[in-house]
């Protein structure tokens, strides 16, 4: 009886991944329509979507960071919104707010507004131009999905996805996210300057009179289930024992390698956690139903490079958050 609720379990697991692998190819050709020259952050923000997580895409401004973003909400089927972050924004203009009302019989009750929060996929445009007041009315909600207002819960639309765009900090007019925050998102995205083929192209198909028409590659639901199916693929035990590894050696004192002394505090275990995920998740992205360690290599810089911080003498000497990680995951080879 047992081997016979195996093989069911197997065979279901087995058509729905099927089902989702069409589904996950179809939503990156349709976004790969609209996104030019920029495959490895689509990539990167798919599976921070189908592994359930939060991303932070950072780069300058006119990168299509925003354009990618509300794609995603129409290739996927969310329900999406979009705050624009600025210095006087304040936390009631996110969540939401109660106001007093008073009723035909004269009596008075306060009714709950909700703010844009209450989104499936919520575009914080430019977050770290708000105030870190406000950047931390996302912290509850990006982890327990749930708001709190005037002492009363609100629950959040599922699926919840918080899809941060930031600038350089070295720009002026921004604000650093504090560390809690930033080990809410799965992954920091680096969006760089397309290469010289690819901004022709934006050029050629941008400028002129015909417009792509975006079309639903998945619903809600769809995403849902292959973020359950997610969950259920198989990891090897290399692959976990790499990612343990990996997240380890990158702690001061935890282990005897030369790199810790560059790095003034690591990873915790929700980056372990994170790259289990996302490399599940990469590994469907990519057509596969088990992720191998060259997903850990390459996820190892989206998924630590906002969980850790270089000593002072570490950046004297020049040296990148990057640069190390990248040695770290070389190991793992």
């Amino acid at each position: 009886m047992q081997d016979n609720t195996a093989t069911s379990l197997d065979s279901a697991v087995a058509r729905s991944a099927e089902q989702a692998l069409e589904r996950v190819a179809a939503a990156r050709t349709a976004i790969g329509a609209v996104i030019f020259g920029q495959e490895k952050v689509v990539e990167e923000a798919l599976v921070t979507l189908i592994a359930g997580g939060h991303g932070l895409l950072v780069g300058v401004p006119g990168l299509a960071k925003t354009k990618l973003v509300e794609t995603l909400g129409t290739v996927l089927g969310l329900d999406a919104r979009r705050v624009q972050f600025t210095p006087d924004l304040m936390p009631s203009d996110i969540l939401g707010s109660e106001i007093l009302e008073e009723g035909a019989d004269r009596a008075r009750s306060f009714r709950f507004v909700k703010g844009p929060i209450f989104a499936q996929l919520l575009m914080a445009d430019e977050i770290n131009r708000a105030s870190p007041r406000t950047q931390s009315a996302l912290l509850q909600a990006m982890q327990e999905y749930h708001v709190t207002v005037a002492g009363e819960r609100h629950d959040l639309p599922r699926p919840f996805h918080v899809l941060a765009t930031q600038n350089p900090l070295e720009q002026e007019g921004t604000y650093p996210l504090p560390e809690a925050q930033l080990d809410r998102f799965l992954m920091q995205i680096d969006v760089t300057y397309p290469d010289r083929e690819a901004e022709r192209r934006i050029l050629i198909e941008t400028t002129g009179e015909n417009d792509v028409r975006l079309h639903a590659a998945m619903t809600a639901e769809d995403l849902m289930t292959t973020q359950r199916l997610v969950r259920r693929l198989p990891v090897g035990e290399r692959v976990v024992d790499a990612i343990l590894d990996l997240v380890r050696s990158a702690r001061p004192g935890e282990t005897a390698n030369d790199l810790t002394r560059h790095i003034a505090w690591g990873p915790g275990p929700r980056a372990a956690q994170a790259l289990m995920l996302a490399s599940r998740a990469r590994a469907l992205v990519d057509g596969r139903l088990a992720p191998s360690i060259d997903d850990i290599i390459a996820l190892s810089e989206p998924v630590l490079k906002h969980r850790m911080a270089l000593t002072f003498a570490a950046r004297a000497e020049g040296e990148t958050m990057s640069s190390v990680i990248a040695r770290l995951a070389a190991r793992l080879g």
